[in-house]
């Protein structure tokens, strides 16, 4: 994958050194935050919470990090990807007559933040945070995709965080709004809105190369990459390397097949009008 020449937007918060700070006890973000960490990743839900209640009587305010670019690689690659991502999403807006606004800021941490949805920590992965507009992203989540889920690569770690940009496109046009997020099963919305942020993520993957003048660029083997990453997460993979067995009632994201082609359909079409998940009547 090319990046390094990428434009860097500094919309990146670096909290990392920073110890855990809470935003004002648990709350709905706290339990939504819980049920990540369990159907996505199998953390029990007791320990996450016991990290929000903890954190949370430690302050009011949610924490804030250094803003701007930064100047490790790892950082850099984060801060140009998500350039590239409101590169590739203004232009669409703007074809609807719409304005395309960014993220408040990519946040970098390390092991536990406040977030505008509780206490994130590093085991639930990168979610975005509708509440503050958010994505949270712990680097060591890098290692933990190419050493427990075989997702190697820096294309891999793109689409990551182009499917959480995806779900801030749909906080934007009211997708999140409209969703029960406590539905469950293989065709909840809550299925359907994950695998729709995985066709947004292909589209940005379709359209990065113009959007940036040819230095963001990925190639069919780094798209293979990025697919074999919508593989890994699964539902039906994660399920069975945590607990051994399927349990389509227990869906959040999906399964890879369905993340995989969803992914691919964005690729293919570069339209997000081809990643209506909801009028499908095929997941």
């Amino acid at each position: 994958m090319r990046w390094q020449g990428g434009r860097r937007g500094g919309n990146i918060e670096d909290r990392r050194g920073l110890g855990p700070v809470g935003v004002g006890g648990v709350g709905i973000g706290g339990v939504i935050l819980a049920a990540i960490g369990y159907f996505v990743f199998g953390i029990d839900p007791t320990t996450t919470m016991a990290v929000v209640e903890g954190a949370g009587g430690q302050a009011q305010q949610e924490q804030v990090g250094a803003r701007g670019t930064t100047t490790d690689e790892a950082g850099q690659f984060v801060d140009v990807v998500e350039a590239s991502t409101t590169d590739v999403w203004t232009p669409i807006f703007a074809r609807r007559g719409k304005s395309y606004a960014p993220p408040a800021a990519v946040v970098i941490y390390d092991q536990a933040t406040g977030t505008g949805c509780g206490t994130g920590q590093a085991a639930m992965g990168p979610f975005y945070c509708p509440a503050d507009r958010k994505v949270y992203l712990d680097l060591s989540f890098w290692r933990e995709l190419e050493s427990r889920f075989g997702a190697k690569g820096e294309a891999a770690r793109a689409y990551v965080i182009a499917h959480e940009i995806g779900h801030h496109v749909q906080h934007l046009t009211g997708q999140t709004d409209r969703v029960e997020r406590g539905s469950r099963g293989e065709g909840s919305a809550a299925v359907r809105l994950e695998l729709q942020a995985d066709c947004y993520a292909g589209v940005w993957v379709a359209n990065a190369s113009e959007a940036s003048g040819g230095q963001v660029t990925l190639d069919p083997r780094d798209i293979e990459d990025g697919i074999r990453a919508a593989a890994a997460v699964g539902d039906d993979a994660l399920q069975t390397q945590s607990q051994g067995r399927v349990m389509p009632d227990g869906f959040t994201h999906g399964t890879s097949e369905q993340r995989m082609r969803w992914f691919r359909t964005g690729v293919q079409s570069g339209d997000p009008a081809a990643c209506d998940t909801f009028g499908s009547p095929r997941l």
